[in-house]
């Protein structure tokens, strides 16, 4: 089965930096545009960062530009997402996700998610 496993969630003071992991499994990874998701209490899941497969084109939400950093690391079929500067607006659960790209299933998967605190 698929599986995408976020991992490096915790409480962080404004200002502050964490790196977030996801390891996917179960399907072909180079194959799939991979993205990060946020989504804050009592708001809409929003698009934080993606890069694709084939091109490793990379997007940023306006809030995060200049401060997030989306890479993956297709020998160990895991993304990335670098959070500098956090703010308190940042505070989320942080959600990876996987669409196909390249086959004609057009699938698309997402993990369990992991949280982000942004508190003094």
């Amino acid at each position: 089965q698929v599986q995408l496993l976020e991992s490096g969630g915790d409480l962080v003071q404004p200002g502050g930096s964490l790196r977030l992991t996801c390891a996917a499994s179960g399907l072909t990874f180079t194959d799939y545009r991979m993205s990060w998701h946020r989504q804050a209490p009592g708001k809409e899941r929003e698009v934080v960062a993606t890069i694709d497969d084939f091109t490793y084109r990379t997007n940023y939400a306006d809030s995060v530009e200049g401060r997030f950093a989306i890479w993956r690391d297709d020998v160990e079929n895991t993304v990335y997402l670098r959070m500098d500067s956090l703010k308190p607006q940042d505070t989320a659960v942080y959600y990876c996700h996987a669409r196909n790209s390249r086959s004609i299933s057009g699938a698309v998967y997402w993990g369990q998610g992991t949280q982000v605190t942004v508190y003094p």
